[in-house]
């Protein structure tokens, strides 16, 4: 398959927090392990107060990740529907679905291996009774993703989808009801002056990561940006980089981004290629597209501009007809090292790149396997 296209399925299916990670602050679900979420407050010492303020962090200590990853399990991991039975009957009454592209991740331990997965009620077909729910051995520096355990479920699954508004869905399965919340970002639009003329908005991105970005296309020049979306706190800390006075790095993410003074906003151009290997949260938003927000055909035609070869092959949402797979809007570098990201700071500083060229120097243009 062309680098340029993802699986359909697998996507990024990462992480989340202990015991079954995508369950709320608050809820304490049973795992299959038998051990109830603990919290700090529960634990507190005689004479401390644990009244904490609600704005107060969250606490995760090295005794519940021991506890959880040496506790013994029961549960039949090869059993598809048995291990959605268990997810499903551990998640709260109502859940919050952040990413744009509709998945509800979580994660759990199993005879000491972490397990990823998640949900996701896909714009294409939710709306005819469809979830689809998958999970796999999570990867980590050392090995490789695990074997990739998949099933799309219906009512013949005896698991039901019912649409109660445009952002809420509820799942049923077993006698008990989930409410997804999907994210209501329609509101969510860059700033008066923000865009270029020559730039069109395609729809608001909320990464996994927490990392919320306006996804735009560059019509004169054919070119995708991630713009970093600041009209809220953004959940990560911009480090200067020795990659170019213009060049940032989250502290947390490692996206990096390149300061555009001019026109006061910050591009994507690169993400730590080790974060793409461990298939994790920062792993770049190439796999949360707006596809509650996108506008007719908006999102395939710019593609086609992008990459011509994809022409006639694409639906509206970006997946190819054949089936392979969905389209990978990936404008920016997989980085090892920072001084890689050099390469932008010397394009944008060059003098022979022209005002209507310079956007171009920060994206990759798209590629794909010999």
């Amino acid at each position: 398959m062309n680098r340029v296209c993802r699986a359909l399925i697998p996507a990024a299916f990462l992480l989340a927090a202990p015991i079954l990670t995508g369950v709320p602050a608050g809820s304490a679900p049973v795992s299959a392990q038998g051990n109830a979420q603990g919290n700090a407050q529960g634990n507190a010492p005689a004479g401390l107060s644990t009244d904490l303020a609600a704005g107060a962090p969250q606490l995760r200590t090295n005794q519940h990740f021991v506890e959880d990853v040496t506790a013994a399990s029961t549960l039949d991991i090869e059993d598809k529907a048995a291990v959605f039975a268990w997810v499903f009957s551990a998640l709260p009454q109502e859940v919050r679905v952040y990413p744009t592209e509709n998945y509800y991740y979580f994660r759990f331990h199993h005879h000491g291996v972490e397990y990823a997965g998640n949900f996701r009620l896909a714009a294409v077909d939710r709306d005819k009774g469809v979830l689809h729910f998958a999970y796999f051995a999570n990867a980590n520096n050392s090995s490789a993703d695990g074997e990739m355990h998949y099933r799309p479920l219906t009512a013949s699954d005896s698991v039901t989808v019912q649409r109660k508004s445009r952002f809420e869905y509820e799942v049923g399965h077993g006698g008990k009801k989930v409410l997804f919340r999907l994210n209501d970002l329609s509101s969510v639009k860059p700033p008066d002056g923000f865009l270029a003329a020559n730039e069109t908005y395609l729809g608001p991105v909320f990464d996994e990561s927490a990392i919320r970005f306006f996804l735009v296309f560059n019509k004169e020049l054919s070119i995708f940006h991630y713009l970093l979306d600041e009209t809220q706190p953004v959940a990560d800390e911009l480090l200067p980089s020795e990659a170019g006075a213009n060049i940032l790095i989250g502290r947390r993410s490692g996206f990096a981004f390149f300061f555009d003074e001019a026109a006061g906003r910050k591009i994507l151009i690169g993400i730590n290629a080790a974060n793409v290997v461990a298939n994790n949260y920062y792993d770049g938003p190439f796999d949360q597209l707006p596809d509650n927000f996108i506008d007719g055909d908006s999102l395939r035609l710019a593609i086609e501009a992008w990459d011509p070869e994809m022409a006639g092959q694409l639906d509206n949402y970006g997946y190819l007809k054949s089936g392979e797979g969905r389209y990978l809007i990936g404008p920016y570098l997989q980085y090892s090292d920072p001084s890689e990201l050099s390469a932008f700071q010397q394009c944008a500083d060059d003098p022979d790149v022209g005002a209507d060229q310079r956007a171009g120097c920060f994206a990759i243009a798209p590629h794909r396997a010999p």
